[in-house]
This record gives C-alpha cells, sequence and structure tokens, in this order.
C-alpha cells in the first residue's frame, strides 16, 4: 500500500467565518448546490502522474464525487458552467458567473509542479451569494499521491460547512468473494474510500474473514482458516507479512483492535462454549472476559477503550451486550423483536450500530449505547456486517442479494437512512471495515 507524505500547509490567515452551512443533523431536503470546476494551473508542467492541467481536471472531478457522495451536496453539471476558472480567479473569483448558474457554494483551487517533482494543491471554498472566502488551504505531495489531496480538500469542504470532520481521505478492507455460493474463494482485499487504489492482499487459497484495521492503519486482523484451522490472524501492510495471533488448538475468530492498538479483543470457542478473550499484543498475555454459557462473540470496543460490546445467546436468542473493558458489568442493551448481532461502536462513542434478524429480513440499525433510540437505517433483503465512517455519519455494510445467485455488494447510508449507495468493487465483496483518516 502505498507510504506517501502529504503535507498541508496554510495559505493566508484564517478565513472569514462561514456564512452558508449545512444541517447534518436535520435532514437534507435539497442538496447544496455546489460548483467545482477544473483546477487552475500557471503554467502547465509534466509531473509522474501526468501533466498539471490534466491533473486540475481529475482533482476537481474527485472533490466533486467526495462530496456529491455525501448527499448533502448537489455538484453542478460542469456543462452549465459560463466561465473558466483562471490563476487570477482562484483568489478572486468571478462570483457573479456562479451566481447565474445558482451555485451556492464554489470549489476552486490550483496544481503547481514543484521543483522536487512533486507537487502543491491549492484548495479554496466560497460562499457564492454572499462573496466570502470559507476556507483554504495547500497540500504538498508528490504528484502519484494527487488524489489523497484532492480528498483531503474535500474534507476541508466537508468540514467547513457542516462542522464536523470529514471522512474522505481513509480506506475500506473488506473480503472479495468469486465464485459459486457452494465454494467461494475469498481474498482481502483494500482500496480508497471511493475505491480507487484497489489491491488484493492475499490470493484466496485460504478462507478469510472479518478483516479489521489497526488504530495505525497498517496493520489488519482477521480470521483466516489457513491450514484449515481458524484462527485469528495479523497482516502487515506494506510489507505483506501474517502472523497468527497464538497457536490456540481452538477456534479462534471476529478479532478487533482496541482503540490504543495495545491488545486485541476476539471470541475463542473452547468446549464446546464460546467466549470474548483479550490479548496484549506486546506480552501475548491472554485474558478471559466472559464466561457465561452460550456464544459470546463480536467484541468491539467503545472510542475511549473503556467499554466493549458484543453479541451473546446467552438469553436463549442473539442480544447485544455492553461490559466494562475487564468484563465485568455485563450488560443486555437489545430488547426489541427479533435477533441482533454484529454490534460495533460508533468513532464519535455516541452510537451502536448491528444487524437485526426478523421478519425474514436482515437489516442495519442504530441505538444508543445504553439501548435507547433504536433506529433500523436499510430495509432489503439481508444487509448486514455495520461498520463506521471516521466520522462516524456514514455506515458501511454489505448486502445479500435474494435468489440462488445471491451476489454480494458493499452499500453505504448515512445516519439519516436517506442517502444510501452502492460501492464499486472489481468483485463482489463483504465484512468491510472502515479505517480512520489518514494521517
Amino acid at each position: 500500500m502505498r507510504n506517501l507524505i502529504l503535507t498541508a500547509l496554510l495559505l493566508a490567515s484564517a478565513p472569514a467565518a462561514a456564512v452558508i452551512r449545512v444541517d447534518i443533523n436535520s435532514g437534507i431536503a435539497q442538496p447544496l448546490p455546489i460548483a467545482v470546476p477544473t483546477f487552475a494551473t500557471a503554467a502547465t508542467a509534466q509531473t509522474e502522474a501526468g501533466s498539471t492541467a490534466a491533473l486540475g481536471a481529475q482533482v476537481a472531478q474527485v472533490i466533486a464525487a467526495d462530496l456529491g457522495s455525501s448527499g448533502l451536496f448537489r455538484p453542478i453539471d460542469p456543462a452549465a458552467y459560463t466561465s473558466v476558472v483562471t490563476i487570477p480567479d482562484v483568489t478572486q473569483p468571478q462570483f457573479a458567473s456562479w451566481r447565474t448558474i445558482a451555485a451556492q457554494a464554489l470549489i476552486t483551487g490550483s496544481v503547481t509542479a514543484n521543483p522536487d517533482g512533486g507537487i502543491t494543491l491549492g484548495c479554496y471554498a466560497y460562499d457564492v451569494f454572499s462573496s466570502e472566502e470559507l476556507a483554504r488551504q495547500g497540500f504538498v505531495t508528490t504528484a502519484a499521491n494527487w488524489r489523497r489531496a484532492a480528498h483531503k480538500c474535500a474534507d476541508l469542504v466537508y468540514s467547513r460547512l457542516t462542522g464536523e470532520t470529514g471522512y474522505f481521505d481513509s480506506r475500506i478492507v473488506y473480503v472479495s468473494e468469486t465464485g459459486p455460493k457452494t465454494k467461494r474463494i475469498k481474498r482481502l482485499a483494500v482500496m480508497d474510500q471511493d475505491g480507487a487504489g484497489h489491491r488484493f492482499l492475499t490470493n484466496g487459497q485460504s478462507l478469510v474473514l472479518t478483516p479489521r484495521f489497526a488504530p495505525n492503519q497498517q496493520t489488519i486482523t482477521y480470521m483466516s482458516f489457513s491450514n484449515n484451522r481458524p484462527r485469528v490472524w495479523i497482516y502487515t501492510i506494506g510489507t505483506g507479512r501474517q502472523e497468527a495471533v497464538g497457536d490456540f488448538p481452538n477456534m479462534s475468530f471476529a478479532p478487533r483492535f482496541s482503540p490504543d492498538g495495545s491488545n486485541i479483543v476476539f471470541s475463542m470457542a473452547i468446549g464446546g462454549n464460546t467466549d470474548v478473550y483479550r490479548m496484549d499484543l506486546g506480552s501475548r498475555k491472554l485474558t478471559r472476559l466472559t464466561t457465561g454459557p452460550g456464544i459470546d462473540t463480536a467484541p468491539s470496543y467503545s472510542p475511549d477503550g473503556s467499554r466493549i460490546v458484543f453479541e451473546s445467546d446467552r438469553g436463549g436468542t442473539q442480544q447485544i451486550y455492553t461490559m466494562s473493558a475487564d468484563g465485568s458489568g455485563q450488560t443486555r442493551i437489545s430488547f426489541g423483536d427479533g435477533r441482533y448481532a454484529t454490534p460495533v461502536w460508533s468513532p464519535r462513542g455516541d452510537l451502536i450500530a448491528f444487524t437485526r434478524l426478523g421478519g425474514g429480513q436482515f437489516r442495519i440499525g442504530v441505538m444508543k449505547p445504553d439501548g435507547g433510540g433504536e433506529r433500523l437505517l436499510t430495509n432489503s433483503y439481508q444487509d448486514e456486517g455495520p461498520t463506521w465512517s471516521p466520522n462516524g455519519r456514514v455506515v458501511l455494510f454489505f448486502r445479500t442479494l435474494a435468489g440462488r445467485a445471491g451476489s454480494v455488494d458493499l452499500h453505504s447510508v448515512d445516519l439519516s437512512g436517506q442517502n444510501e449507495r452502492k460501492l464499486k468493487t472489481p468483485l463482489d465483496g463483504s465484512d468491510p471495515a472502515w479505517s480512520p483518516l489518514l494521517p
């Protein structure tokens, strides 16, 4: 996976306070119309990723796609633009031209080739009707890393107009699937959140499930059936090194890192009973956290590391429970109709996403950590395996279609339950996990 440096720099003094603001808490009746014209270049120069003029067009396309995918913004078709942005226009926009096409925000900027072969991407956002600047920032990176700079620009705009952190400069790891339903080949794959930079990590010789990022985003923990032994493994991105987490004689599965990356929690089946365990990755010390009868699995830490949510059938059906990180205070929090599975704590700490099974459907929902405020976000045949965007505003999951073919795809939905979209993957995809924002 790419290991490239991206440096942010301030282009000027602090911008004026935003005049327009998107309220993401009240639901979006009409997305904000925005214009994202081709980024200007003072003099076309060649880079390892193409000319600065070509990069200017590609950068604008990525930013528009990012913001449009959120459902909060509506990029205006460039065919409607009445002017082309030049370098002077970047800092002194011709606002009248953008008012004529009813753009409320203008996102523009420049691409400059640097003497060392890298580029500087200047990112600017304006309120068109008040003619005020909302934000500006520069990003210095290698030319090959231009997409990350574009995602950073989109994150900057999203943050200024919503008041919340963006999520576009992030990655997704998932299980890529192919072959008949009775003999699926499953490989680990990783990509940018918009599907770019796709890469297979494993060759499919061993079945893999439930990949999860470490906080440092350079390692992934997952379950593998290597040599027909279902065990938890760690994969190091960059080197491709794979290491089993302990040589346990029993089945271990459903791993997830602690927020500081020092521990892994997972389930292990011993003598017909499945419990949640914690392993210190430094000392490899193993601590058993649950001891009840039945199956305790799918543990997920709260963002501060103080609590863990998990699923258990100790009461006769799959339900969601929480406990302190040391295993104390185990409490059931789900009481709706049906069964509950795959809980995962939001990075904001305010919600827990889950899969609810009932009425012949698998649906994605959210609830508060005390079990209150339960809401279902999807209504399809089989939606499961939720994972959160870095800012806790979007839930990614996988959907299995009805029928014998039963294709499996990745989908996302925001907390309003209204903005649902399908992510593009080369093959079928399941078991996604969203990374934190890249540094």
